[in-house]
């Protein structure tokens, strides 16, 4: 049976270049050795014959070295050392100069195929720099494809505007936003979807931020629509560097119109439920204070008459009599404290100010801890909404501290300025530990906080609160007026 040849051998005879390789060896061998056939010299300008054919020998190892690689230019060397050392020992009239010579090609031979590495080190590595390259082009173009999928496909609206304001792209969700299809919107500046005040707004934050100077995001921002109506959006914009120097501004804003209209909406709704519940409060005090007040008086007369005429009554009868009428100037007292409580008449008559004397004089006395009051400020009338909200505000603030706090002192500062007034009001308590979120104060049982908040929200005002363990408790509501 015969056998099979290697792969290597089947594919190395399948090669021209194998075939040219051995075709020059075999040329170079019979013109090295038939020289000492004939007998005779050729003349060659500084070489004998035998040093060109020795020079010539590079010729197959070169051809073998380029196209085969370091290996088989290293086998072709030493076939050429093969072919030219038996000529140069024992052929050669001048053994030193053959074999000098010989050496000298063998040597080129060797730096010939060092060089032929390098390059295909060199051009290997190029090839392989060059296919990163073609996978890193490849993968930044599928980023892109992917970038602007998700731009295009994004719920929110999305634009790329240069520092002049010129639109230079926009997703789907902007055309949705604004009415103008992307079409129309790439090449337009923002000013035309931005009323005066918007664009003020803008410009101030685009400023800050290539001023690198800190800005609140998101912002609101309110946006003409092409067909002439307004969308309320929360925007967020951030500078887009090229090479470390600005080159425009990215936004993206989330359309809000609906969530506004209900938040006023339910504002509104709010609003009218508090006027309801003031306006009964107010009846109640007004019955409280006509009807049963003035019974109490008159049942008060009539003990007082029946103490006065007490010549018939029993030593056990007058002790009676005496209860009753202490038990019923207790009961007025309270009805009096209660009608404060649902409706002071001195916040309608005299203001803000008064009102809170006369409720920290009634609380200090009910429960003995000492309230400072104090103002700042140009002391003035505010609207009746404004004083009753701060009023109310003061009231659960101060209930708080002299039920829960076991606080021993308690301030409360009411300052005015040209925009706003503050209500602040501090104890020297026992303090919680606060929440994460102002909102989450109705879900630790802070009851009472949170309607304060909501109160201050009802007038565009916002409430701060500051307490720890041990610490004392602050609460600020600002309002604007």
């Amino acid at each position: 049976m015969v056998k099979r040849l290697p792969a290597t051998v089947l594919e190395f005879a399948r090669n021209p270049h194998s075939w040219a390789v051995a075709a020059m060896f075999a040329i170079i061998i019979f013109l090295h050795y038939s020289q000492h056939t004939l007998g005779t010299d050729l003349p060659f300008p500084g070489l004998s014959r035998h040093s060109v054919e020795r020079v010539l020998l590079l010729a197959p190892m070169t051809y073998a070295s380029y196209f085969f690689g370091t290996r088989a230019g290293i086998a072709s060397l030493v076939v050429v050392c093969f072919i030219m050392l038996p000529r140069a020992i024992f052929v050669s009239a001048h053994p030193g100069d053959a074999l000098l010579e010989s050496t000298t090609v063998v040597a080129i031979g060797a730096v010939v195929n060092s060089l032929f590495y390098l390059f295909r080190k060199e051009r290997d590595r190029y090839q392989q720099a060059l296919s990163a390259l073609e996978i890193a082009h490849r993968e930044v173009r599928e980023s892109q494809e992917s970038y602007k999928g998700l731009f295009d496909d994004a719920y929110d609206a999305i634009w790329v505007c240069d520092l002049e304001g010129n639109i230079q792209s926009a997703n789907r969700a902007t055309a949705r936003l604004n009415g103008y299809s992307v079409e129309e919107l790439v090449g337009m500046n923002i000013r035309s979807f931005l009323s005066d005040d918007s664009l003020r707004l803008a410009r101030e934050v685009q400023d800050k931020l290539t001023k690198h100077e800190p800005a609140a995001m998101p912002y609101e921002q309110r946006i003409v629509r092409k067909d002439g109506s307004e969308a309320i959006c929360l925007l967020a914009t951030s500078l887009i560097f090229s090479n470390g120097e600005p080159k425009g501004f990215q936004s993206i804003a989330r359309d809000v119109t609906e969530e506004k209209r209900m938040q006023e909406n339910l504002r509104y709704y709010l609003q009218q439920i508090t006027k309801a519940q003031e306006e009964e409060r107010r009846r109640m005090a007004r019955e409280l204070h006509d009807d049963t007040a003035q019974q109490l008086v008159v049942l008060a007369r009539r003990l007082d008459n029946l103490l006065s005429s007490a010549d018939h009554l029993s030593r056990q009868d007058i002790t009676f009599v005496e209860r009753a009428r202490q038990q019923a100037d207790e009961i007025l007292d309270g009805v009096h404290r209660f009608c404060q409580d649902l409706r002071p008449s001195v916040l309608d008559d005299l203001g803000l100010m008064p009102a809170l004397q006369s409720l920290t004089s009634d609380l200090t006395e009910h429960f003995g801890i000492p309230i400072a009051l104090g103002s700042a400020g140009p002391v003035r009338r505010l609207s009746p909404e404004t004083e009753l909200i701060l009023f109310r505000i003061a009231q659960e603030g101060l209930r708080n501290v002299c039920r829960h706090s076991q606080a021993s002192r308690c301030w409360i500062m009411l300052e005015f300025s040209d925009e706003k007034v503050v209500l602040t009001i501090k104890d020297n308590g026992k303090g919680f530990r606060l929440p994460d979120r102002v909102e989450d104060l109705a879900a630790i049982g802070k009851l009472g906080l949170a309607g304060m908040q909501e109160r201050a929200r009802l007038i565009s005002g916002k409430l701060a609160i500051e307490s720890e363990p041990a610490g004392g408790t602050t609460v600020s509501a600002e309002i604007p007026i």
